[in-house]
């Protein structure tokens, strides 16, 4: 075999649709645009336009708010870590941050840090070092003996 010799299967590709090669490619004539108009021809940009009346777009009021300096934070339940301690994934002896738990797998993206919400049962003693943690998650941990030291929050790049 050689490299000249390597071709798709039968039938796995198609040749592109050649618009407007008259009446046997399929789509002569109007290329498949219709009958006529302004949409029929090419340069044309009238999405919001309803014939004059004001669009629904400027109609209704905008809403909302984008905060720039909003934080997109990894929510993890102690539950969750301790499932990890368990699992020998995480050491209880080292200080659990956001690049331990992606090395353990607890949380795939670093995003702007992690929160420890406090669902579930911590049996271990364990240091937290996290961009935040609800009342609960901090009651569970110093429950069992363990410590929570939360990071000052830095501001996000700009988008």
């Amino acid at each position: 075999m050689k490299l000249t010799d390597i071709r798709d299967n039968p039938g796995a590709t198609k040749d592109r649709m050649r618009v407007g090669r008259g009446i046997g490619s399929g789509k002569g004539k109007t290329g498949g645009r219709g009958v006529k108009g302004q949409k029929s021809r090419s340069g044309v940009a009238i999405k919001g336009f309803e014939g004059g009346q004001m669009p629904i777009h400027r109609r209704l009021p905008k809403r909302g708010f984008w905060n720039p300096f909003r934080r997109d934070l990894n929510e993890v339940n102690v539950g969750r870590v301790q499932a990890a301690v368990d699992a020998g994934k995480l050491d209880a002896a080292s200080a659990v941050t956001l690049e331990v738990l992606i090395a353990a797998g607890v949380v795939s993206k670093a995003r702007d840090g992690v929160k420890i919400l406090g669902q579930g049962e911590l049996t271990s003693k364990l240091t937290f070092e996290v961009a935040g943690a609800s009342k609960s998650a901090i009651a569970a941990i110093e429950k069992v003996g363990g410590s929570v030291k939360i990071l000052s929050a830095a501001a996000p790049a700009e988008a």
